[in-house]
């Protein structure tokens, strides 16, 4: 039975190195340089953290490690990334030795157009010297099988976004996305084998990685406000190719909140998030 591994619990330790956290500068194409030991990084860069360290034999067909290890033997092979939640508690320290505490939140089974689904929700609480520094659920989903050329489904209706107060264009490539995929370890097929990626999980090209694109919009709200991130809600809606333009799109929300969110090459919503700001 799924519901018998809700609670439970893996616990891993990092450290927050300066070469880690350099690279993701460099990645969001942002001068490297000042981050040295002792420096406190922007909260929402915590994913340069914890990646995989399953041995390469228990890796799973699609490059994650294998279900039944951690993670649910969920019987349903394509997983994604579906969105997340994520506040931001103390800084994080170049130099800080980390630990995380992993815990199963749900599993939740539901029908959907596109079959069967299954998400699994999973609690990460990250804790540094000065105490609880990140907590983040993390929503992953399980889908069917998907053949080469899918069968054509009736879309969803489209979310109403409001107008945005700042735009930019982005076209993530091969390089950016090689380079996410490897300062985050991950090693999913989707994201580096074309061939896998049509077909055996149906997709027309090669896919950018969610957590890529919610590190753009987060780097660009910093960027548009000149504030921090104090809390974020996210939701992935559908993927981005590699190759293809797409748009980030920011507002301030009437609530005093910032909303972002990212378009894809035909102007319709891939991921949003709502954002709580605060000065620095």
């Amino acid at each position: 039975m799924l519901q018998e591994w809700i609670g439970r619990e893996e616990k891993a330790h990092d450290e927050v190195t300066a070469p880690a956290v350099r690279r993701f500068a460099a990645l969001l194409d942002l001068a490297p340089d000042p981050y040295r030991r002792g420096t406190a990084i922007p909260g929402p860069w915590y994913v340069v953290l914890f990646g995989p360290e399953a041995r390469q034999s228990t890796l799973g067909p699609d490059g994650h490690p294998a279900k039944g290890q951690f993670l649910p033997p969920v019987p349903l092979p394509r997983r994604m990334f579906a969105g997340r939640r994520v506040s931001f508690h103390a800084p994080l320290v170049i130099g800080d030795e980390v630990s995380r505490v992993s815990r199963i939140q749900a599993i939740t089974p539901k029908q959907g157009r596109s079959g069967a689904m299954c998400f699994v929700t999973v609690r990460h609480e990250i804790t540094a010297p000065r105490g609880l520094a990140v907590v983040e659920e993390q929503d992953l989903v399980y889908r069917e099988a998907t053949p080469a050329a899918p069968e054509k489904r009736e879309a969803a209706p489209a979310p109403r976004l409001p107008p945005a107060d700042w735009t930019k264009a982005v076209t993530p490539d091969p390089t950016m996305v090689f380079r996410y995929s490897a300062i985050t370890y991950n090693a999913h097929r989707i994201h580096y084998d074309a061939a896998y990626t049509r077909e055996k999980e149906g997709y027309p090209d090669l896919v950018v990685n969610g957590g890529l694109t919610t590190s753009l919009l987060w780097e660009f709200a910093r960027a548009q406000t000149g504030a921090e991130i104090k809390s974020s809600a996210s939701r992935n809606v559908k993927a981005l190719f590699v190759g293809r333009p797409a748009t980030l799109c920011g507002r301030r929300a009437d609530d005093g909140r910032v909303r972002v969110w990212a378009l894809d090459a035909d102007g319709e919503l891939a991921l949003e998030a709502a954002l709580e700001m605060v000065q620095p």
